[in-house]
């Protein structure tokens, strides 16, 4: 490199130190990036899990999933309204635990929302062939809007976080209340009405085995939550916002996954629910009723929207933050003069997204981003305990605490080993491929990129020495 390339690229970021990011969010745009990027897992992909466990087990693995997902919710409540930086559970970790951890974490952050956001545009894309067919246009190719969707999306990210999270929470909650008027639409006060659960519910056709498996494809119903962290550098009070948000979400998540299995379950037999695309709609349309349809294809599309949408933001600010660290070449950490967003992670994700969505392989594009997330949820546990050792209460300033302390960490420790072995018992070669994906990826950093990455320069927090220290 020439010295004239040094200097070009030391004032580049320079000047990408000096331009930060808009500090304009507040709690309702939390909650729709963190639901917003999860709810569409009640449209889709939760019921995969009906095939592993039947009906009932796909129900106890929306509780248990629920109970790891409230785990995952309060700890990263706690410590991310704490640590208030861009990157959410990376900048947690290259706080707390390390440099390898923290590029290892960035990394499964990056690749669990860049697969949501690959699966969400395959639903776009299949809801249009589906409309297609049914007004007399068979063989349509969903390609073309794949790669309109993610453009679109990818456009409106360059252009500003407030813009970009306030669609999110406009056609979020329009998503949720299409759960809600399908719910109301099948009569549940009038059981045998409209909902045929004597009839269609049978016991665990692959007893408890299959119950365990199907918590693989539970994870689908929550994946994303986390995601709320990734707001940290860009909301007002972020020791009010992120709990909040946060907490508001898994909440709103837990009632919708009920809700959905509940109608779900009631309409469609669980041999065809459990290989079904579109779940929901595909319930809307056994009620015979042309507007709970209506109401149901624009809440899966809206949904499918939001969904990509959040995942562009999350996982660009996630590469934006390993680029300004040096944990990626900081070409990729340089922030928009003009829209204040990181604009180039937000450009170089997109061919990534696109290509992995043309494969059109669902359920594998799915298996990849839940064992990224999952990956993420198993360091957490960790972090939290090695948080509360370091900096004991009383020590900083909390902008929420978590109770039972470390009754949570330990449950999800418990509860990601698990799930861990229930993808195991289905997709043993994709999980043993991801792992040996990440090993590989650890060494580079290891050996290419550690040397550039500047420890002092990453504390961001004026916090004092942690105990022992």
């Amino acid at each position: 490199m020439t010295d004239q390339t040094a200097n070009g690229t030391a004032a580049v970021a320079a000047k990408s130190e000096r331009i930060g990011l808009l500090r304009v969010l507040g709690p309702v745009h939390v909650w729709a990036l963190g639901v917003g990027i999860v709810l569409v897992g009640e449209f889709m992909g939760w019921n995969f899990s009906v095939g592993k466990g039947g009906a009932l087990g796909a129900l106890i693995a929306c509780w248990v999933i629920g109970l790891l997902y409230t785990c995952v919710a309060m700890i990263d409540s706690e410590v991310t309204s704490t640590v208030a930086a861009a990157g959410g559970q990376y900048a947690q970790a290259k706080h707390i635990m390390g440099p390898l951890m923290a590029f290892n974490v960035g990394l499964y952050l990056v690749m669990a929302y860049t697969m949501l956001e690959a699966a969400d545009a395959l639903i776009v894309g299949d809801l249009m062939v589906i409309l297609a067919e049914q007004t007399g246009h068979a063989d349509l190719d969903p390609r073309p809007f794949v790669v309109l969707i993610i453009a679109l999306l990818a456009f409106l990210n360059y252009r500003g976080v407030f813009m970009t999270l306030s669609l999110n929470f406009v056609i979020t909650a329009a998503a949720f209340v299409s759960i809600l008027i399908l719910f109301i639409g099948v009569q549940p006060w009038n059981p045998g009405a409209v909902l045929q659960h004597a009839g269609l519910l049978t016991d665990l056709p692959y007893g408890w085995i299959g119950v365990i498996a199907s918590f693989q494809f539970g994870i689908w119903y929550y994946l994303g939550i986390e995601g709320t962290c990734q707001a940290a550098e860009e909301v007002r009070s972020p020791s009010r916002s992120l709990p909040l948000g946060t907490m508001t979400g898994i909440m709103t998540l837990l009632i919708a996954a009920t809700l959905t299995w509940y109608v779900s379950s009631g309409l469609l037999p669980w041999e065809y629910l459990g290989q079904a695309v579109v779940p929901l709609y595909d319930a809307a349309r056994m009620t015979g009723s042309t507007t709970l349809q209506v109401f149901l294809f624009i809440g899966t599309m809206f949904a499918a929207t939001a969904s990509a949408n959040g995942c562009i933001n999350d996982a660009s600010r996630a590469w934006f933050s390993m680029g300004r660290d040096r944990y990626m070449p900081n070409w990729f950490g340089a922030v928009h003069p003009r829209y204040r967003t990181p604009y180039r992670s937000i450009l170089i994700l997109i061919p990534i997204a696109v290509s992995f969505a043309f494969t059109g392989l669902l359920d594998q594009v799915i298996t990849f981003s839940i064992l990224s997330g999952l990956l993420g949820y198993t360091f957490m546990p960790i972090n939290m305990i090695l948080f509360r050792r370091k900096w004991p209460l009383g020590t900083i300033r909390r902008g929420y605490v978590h109770p039972l302390h470390p009754l949570p960490a330990i449950v999800l420790m418990v509860l990601c080993v698990t799930t861990f072995f229930a993808t195991y018992l289905g997709f043993g070669a994709q999980l043993l491929a991801m792992m040996a994906f990440y090993v590989v990826a650890s060494v580079w950093f290891t050996m290419r990129r550690y040397k550039y990455v500047r420890r002092s320069d990453q504390f961001t927090m004026n916090w004092p020495k942690p105990v022992g220290y």
